[in-house]
């Protein structure tokens, strides 16, 4: 199914960054608002204790569980906030290349933070997105 979801580039910003500045999606859009997607496993767990890459793979597996649910992929994507508690500027680089590369071509907008804590015992990475599909 091909994606409604327009990423906006722009050649007067830089390039450095590694997604689309703005997206859109058509006003008949139905939107889609994920919870921030944690690295638990399903008996509520954390997986990849001390791990923020493998965390960040494992929150990535629980969005596409969750887009799935809601009749849409990781290419439905139209903005991401990639969350890592940690105030190590590698960490949050670790967490992020994790989720480029699960995006691949898709580079929705995104926002990286750094936080001091995150809600579950040893939670290093979680992950907000918003997407959008036509039914």
């Amino acid at each position: 199914m091909t994606t409604i979801v327009r990423l906006i580039r722009s050649a007067r910003l830089s390039d450095v960054a590694e997604y689309a500045y703005a997206a859109t999606a058509p006003a008949d859009a139905r939107l889609i608002f994920l919870a921030g997607s944690c690295p638990l496993h399903a008996d509520g767990s954390t997986a990849a204790v001390g791990d923020v890459a493998g965390q960040a793979a494992h929150a990535v597996e629980n969005m596409r569980t969750a887009l799935a649910e809601s009749g849409a992929s990781l290419s439905d994507v139209i903005s991401t906030r990639v969350l890592v508690a940690s105030s190590e500027q590698a960490d949050l680089v670790a967490a992020w290349e994790v989720v480029r590369d699960a995006f691949g071509d898709h580079d929705s907008p995104s926002t990286l933070m750094g936080v001091t804590v995150l809600g579950y015992d040893d939670q290093l990475v979680e992950i907000e997105a918003v997407a959008a599909v036509r039914d």
